[in-house]
């Protein structure tokens, strides 16, 4: 069984997700000055999420010297440990360089086949959500509520599309939840804070279609710490694929299990 992390490499991840926070909101401060070019169509990458990973690089190298990283904007270090940090710089790029607030740092832990812990921090909504195996999940330092069931008359389901997702597939899965689930849905550009909806109960699940693995690393041991599963089979997924996922209660898994079966038929 893999152990819990220590408290106080807990501390300087949280600390360091905390700093690199404030690295970008020097970026978000300066917004109109930022460089920005793209990666695709509506997929865009800024000098404030290369600087951030740089940062997030740097200190994850300089406190575990034996562990892997991999991040968006390219870092990758194999490591020798078994351990990768799995990071997100700006988890809601377009919704960064749109002046919103909808966008995070993500830390995840990934050991022995599986993520085993992570650190969320939104910036601009001072949230910062802490969690992972034999560590109680939290938001700013208060325990996060267990989640359980699935209330059909007020269903929620966050859902989120890479751009390169074919617009039929994006029409097929919103047909479904409106539809066939009977749940309404909401799409905030952001798998990360989309998945803070989860832990908050403001949503009851989520579905992502063509995300990576930065995008959800750092949530799902959070999540999983307080009744929140996903159908992600890590143990047979590289951390480089694009993932089509469903994650919440066993109830709200069970509900959306047809769409996230025909989704995954299809290539992005």
């Amino acid at each position: 069984m893999t152990p819990p992390l220590e408290k106080s490499s807990v501390a300087a991840v949280e600390q360091l997700a905390r700093d690199a926070g404030a690295v970008a909101l020097r970026h978000f401060e300066a917004l109109s000055t930022v460089p920005v070019e793209s990666k695709g169509h509506l997929d865009l990458v800024t000098a404030a999420d290369q600087d951030v990973e740089r940062f997030l690089t740097e200190g994850l190298a300089k406190a575990f010297p034996e562990d892997g990283i991999f991040g968006e904007e390219g870092a990758a270090h194999q490591g020798t440990s078994g351990r990768t940090w799995v990071v997100d710089p700006i988890d809601g790029t377009f919704n960064f360089v749109r002046g919103g607030d909808q966008w995070a740092i993500s830390i995840g832990l990934y050991e022995a086949g599986q993520p085993t812990f992570g650190v969320i921090f939104a910036p601009l909504r001072s949230q910062i959500l802490v969690g992972g195996i034999g560590l109680a999940s939290t938001l700013n330092g208060e325990r996060l509520a267990q989640r359980s069931g699935l209330d059909s008359s007020r269903a929620s389901c966050g859902v989120g599309f890479h751009p390169v997702i074919p617009v039929e597939l994006r029409l097929e899965t919103l047909r479904f939840v409106l539809e066939d689930a009977g749940m309404s849905f909401r799409c905030c550009g952001s798998a990360t804070l989309s998945l803070i909806e989860v832990a908050l109960g403001q949503v009851d699940g989520y579905l992502g279609i063509g995300e990576s693995s930065w995008d959800l690393m750092a949530a799902l041991p959070i999540l999983d710490q307080i009744g929140i599963r996903s159908t992600v089979d890590w143990k047979n997924t590289d951390l480089s694929s694009k993932l089509r996922f469903a994650c919440g209660t066993p109830e709200f898994l069970q509900a959306v299990a047809p769409i996230v079966d025909f989704g995954a038929t299809l290539e992005p």
